[in-house]
């Protein structure tokens, strides 16, 4: 596409042509040609036409509005169960409140993105088995199999959110690099509604407790709980139709902490050196060390498809680069202690989904490392960097699935 651009620069019917054949494809490769082209007058008018943004809030449509009302007042309802048919809250929302989540952002893609019937029917019944499953398995709270599960489908759910994001184009690169920006911008949102949430009820039960009634115990039973699955509703809801909120603080952030997270992950290397901790023998230490691994890897795949965005930064990229290296010793040395403890100790589930995750994440930041590698040194395209990212998710979600739905089956539920 960018070598397209290139060849028509001047040719406005070639290019409005490639736009129809590929608007997303377009779109990403046209911002990094255009920062190298910016008096081309016919680039500018496309730059204009791509990014224009406008400062005023938009509400959306008046139909996409009462439908967001909609969904977010289903979904407080169904938050609100336990304490409507008096069901034990703990069981409940260990199991359901990510179907609730995720069902709701799923149907307001859904719609859209003018899903196709077939394709919307799918995820219905994908939720309707997850729903049916995992209320179903056995209530052991020593079974392992069951928290993962507990675990696993939550991020499965996730991914058919992104099923239903990505629309007709499941196999769109670009459209996958965009749902995880999303995922970047949205945390950011709710983040943000939360805070103000935060303030408001502080200021209420104050309020409250000052005039001589003590409303906390029922504030936060019904209130807070009715609205807590509805932040991230509202938050993609705002992030969708005022993407000018935080498109342009999601770069700043990653640009920020990536370097900061170099810096601490290095310095926790060394220090681990002189530690009496481990790795091997130490079970929490090892959680640990792979929650630290999966942290890294959240921040790498931010910081890229946010970067992607801009102009591509040959500092940003080699700060990257550098942290991908960094990772890829961490996960290395994460899979080398787990198998480790499965020569030594046995199999058990906990341990072979970790071995099969610290794999696939292994291979995928490999990958990952080569591209930046490439993109620093050769100064190829970040877009290649993205593809190695998009290109393995199918891989973490058919892990995801033998984990949550498999797993149970093959350990007998202990």
């Amino acid at each position: 596409m960018k070598n397209e651009i290139l060849l028509h620069i001047d040719n406005p019917k070639e290019l409005e042509k490639l736009y129809r054949d590929n608007k997303t494809s377009f779109k990403t490769e046209f911002n990094l040609i255009f920062t190298e082209h910016k008096e081309s007058p016919i680039l500018q008018y496309w730059n204009e036409r791509l990014n224009f943004q406008s400062a005023e809030i938009s509400w959306g449509s008046k139909k996409e509005l009462i439908f967001v009302l909609i969904i977010s007042l289903i979904a407080g309802c169904l938050a609100s169960i336990p304490w409507l048919f008096k069901i034990d809250s703990e069981f409940f929302y260990t199991r359901n409140i990510s179907l609730i989540i995720f069902a709701a952002l799923s149907a307001y893609f859904s719609r859209k993105n003018a899903l196709p019937l077939k394709k919307t029917l799918f995820t219905g019944v994908v939720f309707l088995i997850a729903l049916i499953f995992i209320n179903f398995l056995p209530a052991n709270n020593n079974s392992n199999t069951l928290a993962l599960s507990l675990i696993h489908i939550p991020i499965f759910l996730w991914m058919v959110v992104g099923f239903s994001y990505v629309g007709t184009e499941v196999n769109n690169n670009d459209q996958r690099i965009k749902f995880l920006r999303y995922n970047g911008e949205l945390l950011i949102m709710s983040g943000l509604i939360l805070i103000a949430g935060g303030v408001l009820t502080g200021i209420t039960i104050g309020l409250f407790t000052v005039s001589g009634f003590d409303i906390k115990e029922f504030y936060f039973e019904h209130i807070v709980i009715f609205c807590l699955p509805i932040i991230p509703i509202l938050g993609t809801f705002l992030t969708q139709t005022n993407p000018q909120l935080v498109n342009k603080v999601s770069p700043v952030i990653a640009k920020i902490f990536s370097p900061l997270v170099l810096i601490t992950v290095i310095v926790y290397l060394i220090a681990i050196l002189f530690s009496n901790k481990n790795l091997y023998n130490d079970r929490e230490f090892l959680m640990l060390f792979n929650c630290l691994l999966i942290g890294v890897i959240a921040i790498i795949l931010f910081s890229i498809s946010t970067t992607s965005k801009q102009n591509n930064s040959q500092v940003g990229s080699i700060i990257l680069f550098a942290l991908s290296v960094i990772t890829v010793i961490i996960s290395g040395i994460a899979l080398s202690a787990i198998l480790f403890r499965i020569s030594t100790l046995g199999i058990t589930p906990n341990r072979l989904a970790v071995v099969g995750a610290n794999l696939l994440m292994l291979i995928n930041l490999f990958w990952i490392s080569f591209q930046l590698f490439k993109t620093v040194f050769k100064k190829s395209a970040i877009s290649n960097v993205e593809n190695a990212i998009a290109s393995f998710i199918p891989f973490y979600i058919l892990w995801t699935i033998i984990v949550s739905f498999v797993f149970p089956f093959i350990f007998n539920f202990r």
